[in-house]
């Protein structure tokens, strides 16, 4: 819960697992687990680490998908998990 406040601006009850990925890191590879949440509070803002943090419909995250403006495998993952918008 702390790191997504830190990394959204929102403050999460954390519910259940939806999936994982693993990605390259520097001497091996991250996993990251992800969890279906609900916002309890807070204003939704990219951290230090990112550029942009918005809520997305299912016309925007495919307008940013086709522009390559996604995390590389972010979508496919949400497809994959039956989690993207509207779905």
């Amino acid at each position: 819960m702390r790191e997504v406040l830190e990394e959204t601006g929102l403050s999460v009850t954390v519910g259940v697992l939806i999936g994982s990925v693993t990605r390259p890191a520097m001497g091996g590879v991250y996993t990251i687990y992800d969890y279906a949440c609900q916002v309890r509070s807070g204003v939704l803002q990219a951290g230090d680490d990112a550029s942009d943090a918005q809520w997305a419909s299912a016309a925007i995250l495919d307008t940013l998908r086709h522009r390559a403006e996604l995390v590389e495998g972010l979508y496919e993952a949400l497809d994959d998990w039956e989690q993207l918008p509207g779905g």
